[in-house]
């Protein structure tokens, strides 16, 4: 060994550890912190997420949006003839004047005009 210099033990494709480190292994600073952050949600969670949300709700949407699925895939299967789309539309409107309060139209309730309609 007198002419290798000691930075580099190993050629290149061996290892002092062969088996390499477990998949899903954690350090003890990992787990314990990991720990730590479960006692403190345990105690405090719920009141935190409501001060969060109500104070900064921008964050609270970034929260939100980083443990959703990346990926939302939506297909329908259901094909409407334009009878049964207007049928739905009015159901649709019904629902909404109903919540939202008000005779005139959803426009109306609003706080705008209500768009013309053809189903009055």
């Amino acid at each position: 060994m007198a002419g290798k210099s000691n930075l580099k033990p190993f050629e290149p494709g061996q290892s002092g550890n062969p088996a390499g480190k477990p998949k899903g292994s954690r350090n003890k600073l990992g787990e314990a912190f990991i720990q730590a952050l479960y006692e403190d949600f345990t105690e405090h969670g719920t009141s935190v997420i409501e001060t969060v949300r109500a104070e900064k709700p921008d964050q609270y949407l970034k929260v939100v949006a980083s443990i959703l699925p990346k990926e939302l895939k939506v297909t329908t299967e259901v094909e409407l003839n334009d009878e049964q789309l207007d049928q739905r539309i009015r159901q649709l409107a019904s629902i909404l004047e109903l919540a939202i309060g008000g005779e005139g139209g959803v426009g109306e309730a609003a706080g705008g005009e209500a768009a013309p309609s053809r189903y009055n």
